[in-house]
Formats: structure tokens, C-alpha cells, sequence
């Protein structure tokens, strides 16, 4: 793990360890994927400036995300099917997070469960819900987040039809998997990740088979999933479940000004500025472009973090310029899974926090709280 000095060397490594429907299934957009390609490439329009005689000792990247201490301004975003990427994934990704100091979030359309979660972590972690049909079902996944002390409930907004995603069609990908030429040559090629599998017991979607009525196994759950997001979600099912969670509520999927000015009066603590890593639709604007927007919209309103495209520490520390309290990573903490288990979600952080620390020096700044838009040279996206 010590040889991976940036994500992509994670990345490179977790292409070749990963079965090739797994590792794209994490490594995708949807449809031409410009989205998912903007939310990267915009990033590096933004220009630093370079200070000298300054003073960076006592340097510091501490701070708080909800209220929440953190050791950084980065948390674990909710990923579907994190435990394909490495047996029991889930797991050992939120035990890394705990150990570094940063928030873990669970998705609900993850392998191992809510309680698997609890049972392997000391501290409180957070729980992204997707709202389906099923009232009484989310009802009691709410219930059951509770139970397991998560500090927050992540509710995600963008994804009430799915995305086309072309890669995870031409690759078979489904649940559960069917087993041809294809698939069967991309496990075979994949080994330790094979032999991973068979020593776990975790390979179904631990918050919903045997939980729901309608799901008892892998071979109803692709049919109650395709009809069970819910088209006519609104800004009423917002309230409904901030009134039956009762905590910290954060609202994951803005991209408009508008649907952020929505956001801000719904009472939530945080939004997140995402497009969903460019997996829904393709054509719309990168998060760090719209962020600006955003954050002059609604700012002093609500607590407003970003998602999708980070891929550095540089760019954490531009997020933070432009006004977000906070980030979160999907794919950096995925490849660092696929290359390497715990260890490797642990490399990634590393790399983020070296990065982010070695900016911020090299900016004339010691302190996160001292980060604003002075700090950048050129921003094409910057808001009158």
C-alpha cells in the first residue's frame, strides 16, 4: 500500500484485484459519462496561489462537519455494493474511518447491514437512506439506524428513477449474478478476491433481504428494486422522514439553486452539492461549478458540503475555498478497498490528508478556519 503515492495508483491497483463488473460498476457514469468526467476534470480549471515567508508551523486540517469533530473535512460517502469490491467492504471501510477520524456513511444498498456496522465500530456513524414505496419498510430502516446510534441520516434525493448506466449493462452486472462466459471468465481472473468471498457470509444486501416481505433472497431482490423507488418522492417526504428520524438530517443530490433554497427551509442540518459521482444524469453541470452558486444562494443558511470529483487533497482544500464546510469521497475510499482491504481505505486517507496538509502550507496558511476564495489565482466559477 506504501507503493500507491495518489489515488490513481489505488485505482490501478484495485482495477487489477476487482472483478471487472465490480470495479465498473464503481468506475462509471451514466450514458456518454461528461458528467462523470467534468466532476474531475473541473477541478483542475481552478488555479491556487502560491505563498512564501510565511509561517506553516502548527498546521491543523481539525474541524467539524454537523457538529461533529473530524481530523479532517472529509467523510465516507454512502456507495452501493461496497462489499463487491472487497469481502465484507462495508465493514472495513468504517473501521478505517474511525480509526482516521472521519465519518463513515452507510448505504442502504450495501452488503454488510446496519447492525453488521454497529457490531464492528465504537463510535456513531451515518446512515444514507433511499426512500422507497414501502412506507413500513423505511420506517423500520429508520428505526433500525436509530437502534445502531447513528449520529445522522443522509436521505438521498437524485435517485428516484435509475441512471443508464451503459458499462454495468455490457458487463452482465445483476442481482443476482448470472453466471455466463462473461462474468464467469471476470471472477475467474480475480482470485483473492474469489477467495475473499467464500470466507464471508456477506454477499447479499444485509439491509434488505429478510427484512422486507416482499424480498426473503438475492432472486426477488432485483424485481421488488426495479419497482420500488419512488417516482412521486417530494418535498412532503422530506418532512415525513425528518419528523420520524428526529436527528441530525443531511440531504444528499443538490445541483440547482432553487432545489438548495427547497433544502434550506425543509429544516435539515446539511446539504450535499452531488450530481451522484455522474451515475444519474449525464449532461448536468460538476458539483465544484455549481457549489459557488449554491453557496451564495442558501450559505448562511445551512451547512453545505460537496460530493463527486474529489480525487485529491488539492481538491478538498478548493471545495473549502469556495464555501463548503465539508466532503465527502465515494471512489478514492473504493479503490483503496479494492487494492487493499482496510489498509488500503486507510492509504487513501492518508494520500487525501497529505495532500490537503501540504496545499494549505504551501498556500501561507495554517489553519482550515483561515480558507477562503483569496487562496485561488483563477475560478472559472466564480458568482458576481
Amino acid at each position: 500500500m506504501r507503493t500507491a503515492l495518489t489515488i490513481e495508483d489505488l485505482k490501478r491497483q484495485a482495477r487489477r484485484r476487482v472483478p471487472k463488473m465490480f470495479f465498473d460498476y464503481a468506475d462509471s457514469g451514466s450514458w456518454t459519462e461528461s458528467t462523470y468526467k467534468a466532476n474531475e476534470s473541473d477541478f483542475s480549471r481552478i488555479k491556487l496561489r502560491q505563498r512564501v515567508l510565511v509561517d506553516m508551523t502548527n498546521r491543523s486540517l481539525a474541524g467539524t462537519m454537523i457538529g461533529e469533530q473530524v481530523t479532517m473535512p472529509v467523510a465516507l460517502s454512502p456507495t452501493g455494493l461496497t462489499g463487491m469490491q472487497h469481502a465484507d467492504g462495508e465493514i472495513l471501510a468504517a473501521e478505517a474511518a474511525e480509526a482516521f477520524g472521519v465519518p463513515f456513511t452507510l448505504s442502504t444498498m450495501s452488503i454488510c447491514s446496519i447492525e453488521d456496522i454497529a457490531l464492528h465500530t465504537r463510535k456513531p456513524f451515518w446512515f444514507q437512506l433511499y426512500v422507497m414505496k414501502d412506507r413500513d419498510f423505511i420506517e423500520r430502516l429508520i428505526e433500525r439506524a436509530r437502534a445502531a446510534h447513528c449520529s445522522a441520516l443522509v436521505l438521498t434525493l437524485d435517485l428516484q428513477i435509475l441512471g443508464q448506466r451503459h458499462k454495468d449493462i455490457r458487463n452482465g452486472l445483476s442481482a443476482p449474478p448470472k453466471f455466463n462466459l462473461n462474468t464467469l471468465f471476470q471472477l475467474a481472473t480475480r482470485p483473492q478476491w474469489c477467495l475473499g468471498m467464500l470466507n464471508t457470509q456477506r454477499r447479499s444486501f444485509g439491509n434488505i433481504i429478510g427484512h422486507t416481505k416482499s424480498v426473503s433472497d438475492l432472486s426477488s431482490l432485483a424485481s421488488w428494486t426495479a419497482e420500488q423507488f419512488d417516482p412521486q418522492l417530494s418535498w412532503k417526504d422530506v418532512a415525513w422522514i425528518k419528523e420520524k428520524w428526529g436527528g441530525k438530517l443531511i440531504l444528499k443530490g443538490i445541483l440547482d439553486e432553487e432545489d438548495a433554497r427547497m433544502a434550506a427551509d425543509s429544516g435539515a442540518d446539511a446539504l450535499i452539492v452531488s450530481n451522484h459521482g455522474g451515475r444519474q444524469l449525464d449532461g448536468a453541470p460538476s458539483t465544484i461549478s455549481m457549489l459557488p452558486k449554491i453557496v451564495k444562494a442558501v450559505g448562511d443558511r445551512i451547512e453545505i458540503h460537496l460530493d463527486s470529483g474529489i480525487r485529491s487533497g488539492q481538491d478538498v482544500l478548493k471545495a473549502i475555498a469556495l464555501g463548503a464546510k465539508g466532503t465527502f469521497i465515494g471512489r478514492p475510499f473504493l479503490y483503496g478497498l479494492g487494492a487493499g482491504g482496510r489498509e488500503g481505505v486507510t492509504r487513501a486517507l492518508e494520500i487525501i490528508r497529505s495532500e490537503l496538509d501540504t496545499t494549505l502550507a504551501l498556500c501561507g496558511k495554517r489553519v482550515l478556519s483561515d480558507i477562503d476564495d483569496s487562496i485561488l489565482m483563477d475560478n472559472p466559477f466564480a458568482v458576481d
